[in-house]
């Protein structure tokens, strides 16, 4: 079969000292200290086998995520410039879905023929973290498309445990091209739901939410916050396509933040208020963070999805006098997330299919990557 696989050279850098566990797993817990001179190709590999506790799916689409950009870009010393676990040579692709075309020995609940998606994080469910209830957290933890093959190809052989059937959004869209598009817009949408709805608590309807960066993640928390109910959605980006996907998605409020300055636009929107829900999904804190602080409702929160591999400067002073709280996410599993986003899309409270603005085949794979690194598109896809 075909698909997109990433070497790249274990070369950390001179101030970087890989821990005695990279070392022994091979795995960099801070990619973009590790891995250098990435090269992306598509290229002939072993069609996956599966265990007894797995299906092997036909790949029908798969997102390029931000982090796939992070793969392709570089440094100027040529290192990556994702921050987080890898392990490479591996096939990119993550945010996919598919058909099962074959199912292990041990799985009862699939069959061939199924139309599902997938968590990206393998978590192991005996660990701690998992045990107790935290499995993008899991200390054994394998990501598909970062240490292990993931969907930028034919096929994937993954464990049963982490699919989930898309059959209600059939009833939604009554095609099946538009089903997996619509499947393969899940994973993202669940990093925004998790971050929103189980990391940050949420809002009460009728809340002010404002979002930072209308890339993927923050088109589908736009969408997602004016589902549950925000009475406004303020969000801020620097690409004139990807303002008007945010109004697309449900925005009631869009601006260039290079424009204006963000927390006088949000505190002249909200009445002198402030927002009471703030996300991070530009990938920016050293420049939205301070905007937020500046904003805050009383009992305000602000949740960081986007990745920086930085230190921001924080004015605690501010979270204590207005009685705030920061919260970090990471991931999507659990906690019903993948069950609910596919629920309220399959209910029409959200459509993830107007964000994807770019569409290619696997060959051209690196080329959509490519595309994607403009940062003027919602979602660019690769349909295999």
């Amino acid at each position: 079969m075909k698909g997109l696989m990433l070497q790249a050279k274990w070369e950390p850098r001179p101030d970087y000292k890989p821990s005695a566990w990279e070392q022994e797993t091979g795995k960099a817990i801070t990619g973009s200290s590790i891995w250098r001179y990435p090269e992306l190709k598509v290229q002939e590999v072993a069609t996956p086998t599966i265990k007894p506790d797995e299906v092997l799916i036909k790949v029908k689409a798969c997102g390029i995520c931000g982090s796939d950009i992070h793969f392709y870009e570089t440094d100027e010393q040529g290192y990556i410039l994702y921050p987080g676990l890898t392990k490479f040579p591996a096939i990119l692709g993550h945010e996919f879905s598919g058909q099962i075309v074959e199912v292990g020995s041990a799985v009862k609940d699939f069959e061939v023929g199924d139309m599902v998606t997938a968590e990206e994080m393998i978590w192991c469910g005996y660990c701690v973290p998992c045990r107790n209830g935290f499995p993008n957290h899991c200390t054994n933890l394998e990501e598909i498309g970062f240490t292990i093959n993931g969907a930028l190809a034919e096929y994937i052989a993954i464990g049963a445990k982490y699919c989930w059937k898309l059959n209600a959004l059939m009833d939604l869209y009554q095609d099946e091209d538009k089903v997996y598009e619509a499947g393969a817009t899940v994973e993202p949408s669940c990093v925004a739901y998790n971050g929103i709805f189980e990391r940050g608590g949420g809002f009460r309807p009728g809340a002010y939410v404002v979002v930072y960066g209308t890339g993927p993640i923050g088109l589908a928390a736009t969408a997602e916050c004016k589902a549950a109910g925000a009475a406004k959605v303020i969000a801020f980006e620097v690409s004139a396509p990807r303002r008007e996907l945010a109004k697309a998605m449900g925005a009631d409020y869009v601006f260039d933040p290079r424009e204006v300055v963000p927390h006088e636009v949000v505190m002249d929107l909200t009445d002198g208020e402030g927002a009471d829900f703030h996300i991070e999904a530009a990938g920016a804190p050293q420049l939205t963070v301070p905007e937020m602080e500046k904003s805050l409702a009383i009992n305000g929160k602000i949740v960081q999805i986007g990745r920086a591999a930085q230190r921001v400067p924080m004015y605690l002073e501010t979270f204590q006098v207005r009685r705030s709280q920061f919260f970090g996410a990471q991931g999507h599993s659990g906690h019903a997330t993948f069950p609910n986003v596919i629920r309220m899309m399959a209910s029409g409270l959200m459509d993830t299919t107007k964000m994807i603005t770019s569409r290619y085949d696997l060959d051209h794979a690196v080329e959509a990557i490519k595309k994607a690194s403009e940062r003027v598109d919602g979602k660019v896809m690769v349909k295999v």
